[in-house]
């Protein structure tokens, strides 16, 4: 049995035809599977690359941060380190010593017990060490190695006129939890 169709011929014609209309076959997607594929994987190694490219910014991000909570804890750390009074220079540098790491800890209060704190006592030494500027040599998220100016002002019972040096100094710090810690204080 045959179904009359209608077309349209333009306005207010249409012309009846005996003819089945024609039903479109499924087809498949436009787009062929190897193409499909290749895009997969080219979409696979772009969200690497971001996910690369943002991890390397993250660091570099901790890196920057780093270089400057480092040189800002080296020279408060060398101030103290390198500042005292006769009168109380074993609490001042027993104190200094919090900001150290163990071995380089353990140096810093034998040479402390054993000749800066008597000899400060015996020749009634004040110094104030004042660090002028700093910079940082070399840094990662939790290792950083510190160059400083530092200008220090003795006064002795010997000499009451203030004698000013000034000198530089690496300190290398390291990060233990949120604190930044001196492993090593060198003169350069």
């Amino acid at each position: 049995m045959t179904e009359k169709h209608v077309e349209n011929e333009g306005p207010g014609m249409s012309i009846e035809t005996d003819t089945p209309p024609v039903l479109a076959a499924p087809t498949k997607s436009s787009l062929p599977t190897p193409l499909l594929a290749v895009a997969g994987v080219v979409i696979a190694a772009l969200l690497v690359g971001v996910g690369v490219l943002g991890w390397g910014y993250l660091d570099d991000r901790a890196a920057e941060q780093a270089r400057t909570d480092a040189v800002q804890a080296a020279t408060a750390q060398a101030a103290a380190m390198l500042s005292y009074n006769f009168n109380d220079v074993d609490q001042q540098l027993a104190a200094a010593g919090d900001g150290l790491t163990g071995d380089f800890r353990a140096e810093y209060d034998t040479l402390v017990k054993e000749t800066i704190a008597p000899g400060a006592k015996e020749k009634k030494i004040t110094v104030e060490a004042s660090v002028q500027a700093g910079a940082i040599e070399s840094a990662s998220k939790n290792d950083a190695v510190v160059l400083l100016y530092v200008n220090q002002i003795t006064r002795s019972e010997e000499m009451p006129d203030a004698a000013t040096t000034g000198s530089r100094v690496r300190m290398e710090m390291h990060k233990e939890g949120d604190r930044w810690l001196t492993g090593r204080l060198t003169p350069v």
